[in-house]
């Protein structure tokens, strides 16, 4: 009896999500809406906040699995060899970061939980990231004065303000890359000898 109900409630929670995918592809993240989702996936308003807590907790999920599949490609990179690759190589995350205010929004929210029952897909992706860009810089042409995995936080607090500064008015006119590729030259490149 434990494992119908199980399967019944893994199955209702694929709904939801399977629901979920398809509105935020047609309509976008920031415009869905957890009536559309139950009417979509066929159950009630209180089955949903039986799986999620609200529209955000589904939010950490499916922008969470997002980001996953963009570190899946990024993975598959070879090392960059150069800043401007490196930064071409964030680029197809830092895009998805950036495609809507809310997206942006929610990653911001859910990428340093505040306790361990907190932690959800999101900040899980953000310790992930850590580890790939600290693999490309140890493998690269970038300084070695500072440890691989520092220099790596520090990509990622630069994309974070890259991608900040996308969304404010008095300084968006520079292009997303472009800024990003400004901060990493003056963070990962040696310093000159003497």
């Amino acid at each position: 009896m434990t494992k119908a109900v199980q399967k019944r409630t893994l199955a209702t929670r694929a709904r939801l999500i399977e629901a979920a995918t398809a509105l935020v592809t047609e309509k976008g993240y920031g415009a869905l809406r957890v009536e559309e989702v139950v009417q979509m996936a066929g159950v009630a308003k209180g089955t949903f906040f039986a799986h999620f807590a609200d529209k955000d907790a589904l939010m950490d999920l499916l922008i969470g699995q997002r980001i996953d599949r963009c570190l899946d490609e990024a993975e598959l990179l070879a090392a960059p060899s150069s800043v401007s690759e490196l930064v071409e190589a964030l680029m197809p995350l830092v895009r998805f970061m950036t495609c809507e205010r809310y997206v942006f929004d929610v990653i911001l929210r859910y990428s340093g939980a505040a306790a361990v029952e907190e932690i959800g897909h999101i900040a899980t992706t953000f310790d992930r990231h850590e580890r790939i860009v600290a693999a490309w810089i140890a493998a690269g042409p970038f300084r070695r004065d500072v440890s691989p995995h520092l220099l790596s936080e520090g990509v990622q607090a630069f994309s974070v303000q890259s991608m900040a500064l996308h969304f404010c008015a008095l300084h968006n006119t520079q292009s997303l890359d472009d800024r990003l590729l400004t901060y990493l030259r003056a963070w990962l490149i040696p310093p000159p000898a003497g």
